[in-house]
């Protein structure tokens, strides 16, 4: 235990071309033809404001009328996200991000906390505490990993930066397809969930192959590359580590491709009026092999803890300066049969006048055809720990997570035996 300091999609369009990316300024000397241009953009965003505030004000209280459908068309159609509200100068949210309040009440304060583990100590100590945090929690962060704390800092000021761009910058890139592997929406669920959250979302998939690089927007791009080189090797390593915690060889989850599929997937939360009124991301878990996320210091990420008795609290993932946060997901649950714990957490929004911005890289086995299985590793299975789970091909696998709003917990109980 040394090494603890605590323990106790789809819409789609079809791809950019280089003639749709937004320019960075406007010229001094602007010819009359561009002039005219640029003052018809800021017309469109003038009435576009006009038409976001008039929806938020009008369905802010619940009614039982509420049209969501053509709330969320009008919502869409404004390709600015939650951060077009806020452009928008809305007092209060639309009801079609409004949550009911939720029963689990937070952990005592004090009385537990999220492990956070030093990557710098002897091997086999840091072996243990990961399995034992893996276990318990499904969660730990980590310090002493590698990555300087200026690299951290540059790449959330660079997604914030993006986020914070007029909408008339922001809204060319505005996709839900991901078939150029980069888009910028709000709410991956949008269509199939019964509340929306406060969030926009820039997801790019960078493994095994990255996208064209002139597809993610110029402001954040070179930091979003050089974010995925590091967490890549970060990944890497405690992928090396958890195998080797769950008794089967440092490479055996390598052998599976897990740190070959990877996508990064940056959140910016706007400032909120009524932040007790909805959610960052709700309750749900994360359906690959492994998690690993930076946040700002904002704070808002809350995992499940269930004590021995039974009883459930939200547990609040205090900013750690410079350290990560790691998650176990079903997909890893799954090949662990159990060994390793796929827990709920959720992000709540904390402030109505500071944003926040938190980045994950999901990381999933690259072998995606249809001869390739997965399910819990033969290693561990006996007669005295039979398998919990039935073997499936990744494609069945996503394909049962995006038929199915976030918030729901069936996909693990999908390919139970």
């Amino acid at each position: 235990m040394a090494a603890l300091r605590s323990y106790p999609f789809h819409l789609t369009q079809p791809p950019f071309s280089k003639t749709h990316y937004p320019t960075q300024s406007i010229p001094s000397q602007a010819t009359t033809t561009n002039h005219r241009s640029f003052r018809q953009t800021q017309s469109r965003f003038y009435h576009l404001s006009l038409s976001l505030r008039t929806c938020a004000m009008t369905t802010a209280a619940f009614d039982g009328g509420f049209d969501r459908a053509a709330a969320v068309k009008q919502f869409e159609e404004s390709r600015t996200g939650v951060k077009g509200l806020v452009d928008a100068g809305v007092t209060e949210i639309p009801t079609m991000f409004r949550h009911n309040p939720d029963p689990l009440p937070p952990a005592p304060t004090g009385s537990v906390s999220v492990p956070t583990i030093d990557l710098s100590l002897p091997r086999g100590v840091v072996v243990d505490t990961i399995r034992a945090a893996s276990h318990e929690w499904g969660f730990f962060q980590v310090i002493n990993h590698g990555i300087p704390a200026s690299v951290i800092d540059k790449t959330l000021s660079a997604i914030r930066s993006f986020n914070e761009l007029p909408p008339s910058d922001r809204s060319p890139y505005y996709s839900r397809s991901m078939t150029a592997g980069v888009s910028y929406s709000s709410n991956v669920d949008l269509y199939k969930s019964s509340a929306a959250s406060w969030r926009d979302t820039i997801q790019v998939l960078t493994g095994p192959t990255r996208p064209d690089p002139e597809r993610i927007p110029p402001v954040c791009r070179q930091e979003i590359l050089a974010w995925d080189e590091h967490v890549t090797k970060v990944g890497r390593s405690l992928l090396e580590l958890m195998s080797e915690g769950l008794g089967v060889g440092p490479h055996r989850l390598e052998q599976l491709t897990i740190g070959d599929g990877k996508v990064i997937v940056c959140h910016y939360y706007p400032p909120c009026p009524e932040p007790d009124a909805t959610m960052g991301v709700v309750t749900h878990t994360d359906p690959g092999a492994l998690t690993v996320l930076v946040q700002d210091s904002t704070g808002g990420l809350q995992v499940k803890y269930t004590e021995q008795d039974g009883k459930c609290y939200w547990v609040d993932i205090d900013p750690v300066p410079g350290a990560l946060v790691i998650n176990v997901g079903d997909l890893l649950q799954i090949i662990s049969n159990d060994e390793f714990k796929s827990v709920e957490h959720r992000a709540v929004v904390r402030s109505r006048d500071k944003s926040r911005v938190s980045i994950a890289v999901f990381f999933n086995p690259a072998k995606r055809g249809d001869s390739d299985f997965y399910g819990p590793l033969p290693e561990l299975i006996s007669d005295e720990r039979p398998a919990h789970y039935r073997n499936f091909t990744m494609s069945e696998f996503m394909g049962t997570f995006f038929s199915k709003q976030l918030a729901s917990k069936a996909l693990i109980d999908h390919f139970k035996l």
